[in-house]
């Protein structure tokens, strides 16, 4: 690559973050694996992904995922070994339409229309979160704790990040990935897959808050939302309906309350 200055042009080396397709099958019953969904993502924490977005689907309760394992079809290309995940549930489960017709997407997911939050409140597999919430004084401190812990954007700068954390501000969890919404996802996977609830009093967010960030956030039971972007006004709506403390602008300095 050459860098372009308005002294000078500088050939230098870079990283770039990797950006491939995981398609996530699921596995019921008697039933063949059947593909949900097809995401790009940053490899790395699949099984997580895949847990996770099943669980803020409202498609699985997180001890109801029995396996994870990569796809072993022998039709598969090598460079598809490992995009290809099967979760395997326990017991039967039907894939809404959605997931079965429009199966193929971006890392962005969710419902829309004017329907939406009565929707996204009807996937909830957790109860709203009853425990201790962290203060303004904890919230502020938040954003500048992930940003310590995120590796990859600091070799890239290409990467959102998530974390969970309790009501004293310690980060239990976080991961990155190129799409924000997957990070959400396989910071609520590596719960569910340690066997632990995903619930927490916090989600920490990299960057700003869409309407399917709290909604996955209400499907797996999270308490509070700190992001150090801003929310949207439908997030905010949902927040506030789903009983969500929602944290926006947030940094060492300031933060907003919304609802």
């Amino acid at each position: 690559m050459v860098e372009h200055t308005a002294e000078r042009e500088m050939p230098r080396e870079d990283r770039l973050i990797t950006e491939e397709p995981l398609e996530i099958r699921v596995r019921a019953g008697a039933l063949d694996a059947r593909r949900a969904w097809v995401t790009m993502r940053t490899p790395g924490h699949d099984f997580e992904l895949a847990a996770g977005w099943l669980v803020n689907e409202g498609l699985a309760a997180p001890g109801a995922i029995a396996q994870v394992a990569y796809c072993t079809d022998a039709d598969l290309a090598p460079e598809q070994e490992f995009n290809v995940v099967t979760v395997t549930l326990t017991g039967d489960a039907d894939l809404p339409h959605r997931h079965v017709a429009a199966s193929a997407g971006s890392s962005a997911c969710g419902v829309c229309g004017k329907d939406s939050i009565a929707e996204a409140l009807a996937t909830r597999t957790a109860k709203t979160w009853s425990g201790a919430r962290p203060s303004a004084d904890v919230v502020r401190r938040l954003p500048e704790a992930l940003r310590e812990r995120q590796t990859l954007f600091r070799t890239t700068g290409g990467v959102h990040a998530a974390g969970l954390a309790g009501a004293d501000g310690a980060l239990q969890v976080v991961r990155e990935d190129v799409g924000r919404h997957n990070a959400v996802d396989k910071v609520v996977g590596a719960r569910v897959l340690a066997g632990e609830q995903p619930s927490a009093a916090c989600l920490v967010l990299s960057g700003r808050v869409g309407f399917e960030l709290v909604q996955k956030a209400a499907a797996s039971g999270i308490g509070s939302i700190v992001a150090v972007g801003a929310p949207t006004s439908l997030a905010a709506r949902l927040a506030g309906e789903a009983g969500i403390d929602l944290w926006g602008f947030t940094s060492p300095g300031r933060t907003v309350r919304y609802g």
